[in-house]
This record gives C-alpha cells, structure tokens and sequence, in this order.
C-alpha cells in the first residue's frame, strides 16, 4: 500500500522507539513537571510539529545533507545544544512562576497572557527537535527500510511513514505530560516549590545541551 512494506511492523517499531526515553521525552516531563498540565501539552505539539518538519524534510531529500556533511550536522548541533542551555539559563535565572495553569482569576490579561506562554513554549518544543541532528539522521535511516524501492511515489511512502510516527509519538507524549503533570500538581502549589521545580528543570535543559553538544555524527 502507497509503496510501504510491512505497516504494521513499522507501527509496532515506532510505538517502542518512542517509549524509549530521549530527548523528546525528558523535555516534555520537564515542562509538565515544573509548568503544569497545558505547559506539557504545548511541548508535546510543538515536538510533534518538529518531527513532521523532520519528515517533510527528509523526503525531500534535504536531511541528507546533513549525513554527507560534517560541517553542517555540527552547525544544526551547536545551534541545538546551543538552545537548550539558552532555555535552562531562562529558567535558572527566572524570578516569577512560570507556570501557565495560574491560580489567579481568569481575566482577560491573565487567559492572554497564558496564551503567548503556551506560544512560545510550543515554539520552543519545535526549535528542539528541528534543531536536533540526531532526528533528521534517525530517519534517512529508518523509514527507507519500509519503502519499497521500486515505487515511484516515495516521497508519498516517507510522508505516511512520518505522519504514522509523528501519530504514535503524539499519543505516547501526551500521556506523558498529562501523567507528569498530575503527579506534580501538589508541589506546584507550593511557590517555594515551584521556584526550585523550576531550577531543576533549567538544570535539566542545560543537561540535554550538553548531551546533545558531545553526541557525534
């Protein structure tokens, strides 16, 4: 079907992938952890918006330049770590709550001003996967094993093979966010508490900067 072998295999491998723990994951538990439920559901579309991106990217065989060059994988790597740590530093330094659930009453300013915090965390969730190298290479690596070559509508096969991904890892990171999310909110109500929530997660991001700045190609 549209040039995709075993479809089924490749959901039952895409479901597993993206249980296992990553980057992704750790940055989603992160916000809901420390910014609540819909901090967490803003991280989890503006991730799956990313790895759409990835695929649309990839089967137009762009992502490919970043296997067959060093210097641009290492400039999409300095530009991603590079933007973790930014994050982590926001946080580390942030003297206000961040969180997006306010127990203030829901004024015109307050639901506005959740507003632009729910934009710029979903933005933040899609400049950390499109800024992570490692994505586009999983999946110039990936997904050709479930395309028969033959086919002459591949780009098709890659856009449902992506969409199916990008489907599963939704499904999967939302109940992360809406999970982590629940099992914080006591401490969230607790300013003292959120204040260093929200530390740690400055701390966590400058970690995955780091992380992803040692990874090699």
């Amino acid at each position: 079907m549209f040039g995709i072998e075993n479809y089924l295999g490749f959901i039952l491998a895409a479901i597993l992938l993206n249980l296992t723990p990553g980057t992704d994951s750790m940055y989603i538990i992160t916000r809901s952890v420390s910014q609540g439920q819909s901090a967490g559901l803003y991280s989890v579309l503006g991730i799956t918006t990313g790895s759409l991106i990835h695929t649309l990217l990839a089967s137009l065989g762009l992502s490919v330049l970043l296997a067959s060059s060093p210097t641009v994988f290492m400039i999409v790597k300095y530009l991603g770590a590079g933007y973790l740590c930014y994050l982590g530093f926001k946080m580390l330094t942030s003297k206000q709550s961040s969180s997006i659930a306010s127990s203030l009453p829901q004024n015109k300013d307050v639901i506005r001003q959740s507003k632009i915090e729910g934009w710029q965390i979903y933005k933040q969730g899609v400049l950390t996967n499109v800024f992570n190298p490692k994505v586009a290479l999983f999946f110039i690596a990936f997904f050709p094993q479930f395309i028969d070559p033959n086919y002459a509508y591949g780009m098709l096969s890659f856009l449902i093979l992506g969409l199916t991904f990008a489907t599963t890892g939704f499904i999967w990171c939302s109940c992360l966010a809406l999970l982590a999310a629940r099992f914080s909110k006591k401490l969230r109500e607790k300013p003292s508490i959120e204040a260093i929530l929200n530390k740690i997660s400055g701390l966590v991001f400058f970690g995955l900067g780091i992380k992803l700045l040692t990874e090699k190609a």
